[in-house]
């Protein structure tokens, strides 16, 4: 396979998931402007290490990789400091008790160490499978599924036993 054709397939991929893309980086960092800041750094890093990438069935997995490690780069890089935009500000401000659930939700989640918080927004936001959350951290199975239980039981002492995801 040429490096042109490697790159429009990488390239196609990326146009085509640019959603989900920028979703993963906002779990990670709640502000627009940089998330946007995190894809386009994770795309610079993915055209940069294209060669590296021998089987496209794991373009996925690997351009998540990518977009994790970024954000979690971004986040060690800016001590933890999320500045949140107005609109987003007022769609997360309380109106109703499920409101105040979903923001005592991602504040818990917030506060979970990064390779915990990485499991529990890879499993339930972007509904990944564990073996592919275990491609993407680069842990085995077993050590994913052993950080997905203990995540939500952090969870579930932060939030309340009542807590379900």
């Amino acid at each position: 396979m040429t490096k042109n054709t490697k790159f429009e397939l990488v390239e196609n991929f990326i146009v085509e998931n640019r959603e989900a893309h920028y979703r993963l980086a906002y779990s990670y960092v709640r502000n627009k402007e940089n998330a946007l800041d995190i894809v386009q750094d994770a795309i610079l890093k993915a055209l940069k290490s294209i060669n590296r990438l021998e089987e496209f069935t794991y373009m996925k997995t690997w351009f998540y990789r990518i977009i994790v490690n970024t954000a979690i780069d971004f986040i060690r890089k800016n001590q933890r400091i999320t500045v949140m935009d107005d609109e987003i500000l007022n769609i997360h401000l309380p109106s109703l008790e499920d409101d105040m659930i979903d923001m005592d939700l991602q504040d818990a989640i917030d506060q979970l160490p990064p390779k915990y918080k990485s499991v529990i927004i890879l499993r339930f936001f972007e509904d990944l499978k564990i073996d592919e959350i275990a491609e993407i951290t680069g842990e085995n199975v077993n050590t994913v599924k052993t950080r997905l239980y203990a995540a939500l039981k952090k969870l579930r002492i932060e939030i309340g036993e009542d807590f379900r995801l």
